[in-house]
């Protein structure tokens, strides 16, 4: 029995959002049981997936939070 376990940031795919969608959830749940059963013959039935969301204070990069990371890399490419 797999166990799939995804994590992804809690921030929208735009700007007016906070959080993935439940059509995306949806979307990652069946494609990665699809990949598993194509790839390891793993039934649909036997495969669980967990999607975890993780707050943007709460993991970060090159020695900084998330948020700071993303700022130098901007103000690096307006350079």
């Amino acid at each position: 029995m797999p166990i799939v376990n995804i994590q992804v940031t809690r921030e929208g795919t735009t700007p007016d959002r906070q959080s993935v969608t439940a059509e995306e959830k949806a979307a990652l749940i069946k494609g990665v049981s699809e990949v598993l059963l194509n790839v390891l013959n793993k039934p649909l039935e036997s495969t669980f997936v967990v999607i975890e969301e993780v707050d943007t204070d709460n993991w970060g990069w090159g020695g900084l939070p998330a948020l700071e990371y993303r700022k130098k890399l901007a103000e690096k490419t307006k350079s």
